[in-house]
């Protein structure tokens, strides 16, 4: 018997054999002769094409069981397939190098990679999996039929823990859920997309892992614990009795419309705010089908695609954010300013900067966001200048990423001004009013909300950044991803002053962090005071449940009392034993050996 702990990414306790999936890393390299360059150029335009016709299928089936807001990984992967940096650069180095078509691949891929690497955003770095999950595919492709393994075929004699390495996507996308009850995973985060997936079509999922792939046997019996993070290879009849135990409980799940039908409030009538994270215009529809109420955070980077921002001009940001308005009006949009390193400012993201020109930080604190947006007034004032055009279209709030002194608040507002002027046609034109908002992501911003009152209209905590800031803990990084806590003390108590602060000065705060996607978290959210969120639209239907179902005036009793507790552990537990049946039935399904315990309502 093994016991491993990783991060708990999708909740629910199932049981049963182990099938692995291990992924071949071995890439056939040689040089090639000149007459051969014609022949793996044709390689690698066939398999791009192979690649792009499975993606499809698979946007298809992931659009009919999770939904467009999901399916849309799968447009973007399409995207990816057609970048100039991948299979045109591998095409590029088979003519220049004359590598095989499976060597080039690789090679094109590593430059793709270091160029994440160097993004400074975490969220960003995340991506990277995706664009290994293409190359992945492509690689296969290449190989001849019948030995191809492009396509996911698990023709299990019975429904199974898949055990794999690192699960990409498209491979999360194609899982039966007759066949495959649970998910470990040696790698991953509670981020990726993957673990995104695995939530999406609530299937009991364990990430980073590190070792299951080299402890587990096919057909070895695994324990698998959503929500604690246990996974346990051979375990004995008493641990499975306990589990059994544990795994009382059943699944709830409620039609989409009937949340939408009923006023987002709570149980004694406290209204409660849900708008949609997103990031890119067509995401509008899936907001507005699963209730959004604005759009509390769009990220205007991932308008840039790969390009820098010297190359997207006013014109074509202000159509951009225009679309949005005119989209989600009457309905407010809160755009935040570009975050991203300076990496993006000039030259592809991983470019060496020009001779004699200073070397761009590396790391997440150096020159970002609003920081790096005050540091090239020229491309800030260009953005600037789109928003400012865009809100004369409808409702449209301005949010400033990355903010940790009052100081660059005002700049940014000044700057905001100054666009707005310049944006007025002339005499009697009004300049635009525009709501101007903060980003509270590290503890600098938090401790000094009351001084950032005087300069911000309302504040977004962004609970990502906010608690790996907080707990000094990357949570890209498997060897300690399980330290991000967002139930730890800290973070608690550094929310709580947040909105303390703001109210006493009126201003409005709401979540945007992915933090809120959990229950017990949300129920935590509520008693600090937050009562607006933005979310994943996916998300919002559940979360709108829980708050339907809770008093918020007992909510902030059970939450002030755990701020007395000294873990996250025991706080969790707190919430655990005063919300029993909403934290289980929202956190996911209980399984056993593939027989769903699902006889609740549908």
């Amino acid at each position: 018997m093994n016991a491993l702990t990783g991060i708990a990414v999708s909740p629910g306790i199932v049981w049963g054999p182990a099938a692995l999936l291990v992924q071949d890393s071995v890439t056939l390299r040689y040089v090639i002769t000149p007459a051969h360059v014609a022949r793996e150029i044709a390689r690698l335009d066939a398999a791009r094409e192979a690649t792009r016709r499975q993606l499809e299928r698979i946007h298809a089936r992931v659009l009919a069981s999770a939904g467009p807001d999901l399916a849309y990984l799968f447009q973007a992967q399409l995207l990816m397939l057609d970048d100039q940096l991948l299979v045109p650069r591998a095409q590029a180095i088979v003519s220049a190098e004359r590598l095989n078509a499976e060597w080039a691949v690789e090679r094109a891929f590593e430059e793709f990679s270091a160029i994440f690497m160097d993004v400074e955003d975490g969220y960003l770095r995340e991506r990277r999996g995706d664009v290994a999950d293409v190359i992945g595919r492509l690689r296969r492709n290449l190989v001849p039929m019948p030995r191809r393994t492009g396509e996911l075929s698990l023709n299990l004699d019975e429904p199974s823990i898949l055990v794999a390495g690192e699960l990409p996507p498209s491979v999360a996308g194609q899982l039966d859920r007759n066949r495959v009850i649970g998910l470990a995973m040696d790698a991953g985060s509670r981020t990726d997309h993957s673990a995104i997936l695995a939530r999406s079509l609530r299937l009991p999922t364990v990430a980073s892992l590190r070792v299951a792939t080299q402890l587990a046997s096919p057909g070895v019996l695994i324990l698998l614990d959503g929500y604690s993070g246990d996974v346990v290879i051979d375990p004995d009849h008493a641990m499975i009795d306990r589990a059994r135990a544990k795994a009382e409980r059943k699944w709830v799940s409620v039609p989409v419309a009937r949340h939408l039908v009923q006023p987002a409030s709570t149980a004694d009538g406290v209204a409660i705010r849900f708008d949609a994270n997103i990031e890119l215009p067509d995401e509008i529809d899936v907001a507005r089908a699963n209730g959004a109420e604005g759009v509390g955070l769009f990220r205007s980077e991932f308008m840039l695609g790969g390009r820098t921002l010297d190359s997207v001009g006013e014109q074509e940001q202000y159509e951009a954010y225009r679309n949005l308005v005119e989209r989600m009006a009457p309905h407010p949009v809160t755009i935040r300013t570009f975050d991203v390193d300076e990496s993006r400012m000039a030259g592809r993201p991983g470019d060496r900067p020009p001779e004699g020109s200073a070397e761009p930080s590396r790391g997440p604190l150096g020159l970002r966001a609003i920081r790096l947006c005050l540091s090239r007034p020229d491309v800030f004032g260009t953005q600037l200048r789109a928003l400012a055009r865009a809100a004369r279209h409808g409702p449209l709030r301005v949010l400033f990423p990355f903010v940790a002194s009052v100081d660059e608040l005002r700049q940014a507002r000044v700057a905001l001004f100054d666009a707005g002027l310049a944006v007025a046609s002339g005499r009697g034109d009004q300049a635009p009013s525009i709501a101007v908002g903060a980003m509270i992501e590290v503890p600098s911003a938090a401790m000094t909300v009351d001084l950032l009152a005087a300069e911000a209209d309302f504040f977004s905590i962004g609970t990502n950044d906010l608690i790996q800031y907080t707990l000094a803990v990357d949570r890209t990084d498997g060897r300690v991803a399980r330290l991000y806590e967002p139930l730890h003390p800290a973070v608690l108590r550094l929310v709580r002053a947040v909105t303390r602060a703001a109210g006493r000065w009126g201003r409005p705060v709401a979540v945007c962090g992915e933090m809120a996607s959990d229950p017990a978290a949300l129920i935590a959210l509520l008693g600090l005071g937050v009562t607006s969120f933005s979310m994943s639209p996916a998300l919002i239907p559940a979360a709108r449940q829980i708050v339907r179902e809770v008093s918020l005036s007992d909510v902030r009793r059970v939450v002030a009392r755990a701020l007395r507790l000294a873990s996250a552990q025991q706080i969790a537990a707190h919430l655990l034993s005063a919300y029993p049946g909403i934290i289980k039935r929202s956190n996911g399904r209980t399984t056993q050996s593939g027989v769903e315990g699902d006889n609740g309502e549908r």
